[in-house]
């Protein structure tokens, strides 16, 4: 069998946390939500690792468990589930690494970009810069700004260029006679 990847880790340990967690407060109805959850990304990642369904199936306990000790037996384990050790939270499986960061420009998203959390803003800003939708909504204009909220979002404001210098009063002439 394949060992199983970081993803596969990461929901398993989010759902052992939140389900910790929910059954210190007793909401137990949000605890059987996170199951579901954690099944459905399991189900998207099309995980069928033994080592993760073990430990799913031992959180699963507390809550069915004939259906637990039936499913431990098929999936080829002797003994009970209840005398499995119970599943522990590890951090080390959820702490992010990377982020999706929303890219605006001239105050409108464009897209987003997957960064690193410990690039530094002037790193940032030369991959916001090479990016060709950003390039593609500057249109060649040299960027006036950059603003970079570390862990929330990235915003390029681009300088307007004028073309014809005498077209710069006639729009603003024609600008303050409609207000």
């Amino acid at each position: 069998m394949t060992a199983p990847s970081a993803d596969d880790l990461k929901i398993l340990h989010k759902t052992i946390r939140k389900i910790d967690e929910d059954c210190e407060r007793l909401s137990f109805n949000t605890a059987v939500s996170a199951f579901m959850v954690c099944v459905n990304e399991l189900t998207d990642l099309k995980c069928h690792k033994t080592a993760v369904l073990e430990q799913l199936l031992v959180l699963l306990t507390p809550y069915a468990p004939h259906m637990c000790e039936e499913l431990w037996a098929a999936i080829g384990n002797s003994g009970s589930v209840l005398d499995a050790p119970f599943p522990v939270f590890e951090e080390k499986h959820v702490v992010e690494s990377m982020k999706e960061y929303p890219v605006s420009v001239n105050g409108k998203l464009r897209t987003t970009i997957n960064i690193s959390l410990d690039k530094e803003a002037a790193e940032v800003e030369q991959i916001a810069l090479a990016n060709e939708i950003v390039q593609k909504w500057l249109e060649g204009k040299e960027p006036k700004k950059i603003i970079f909220v570390k862990g929330k979002m990235i915003n390029v404001v681009g300088k307007p260029v004028v073309s014809n210098m005498e077209e710069a009063p006639q729009f603003w002439g024609a600008f303050f006679c409609l207000i």
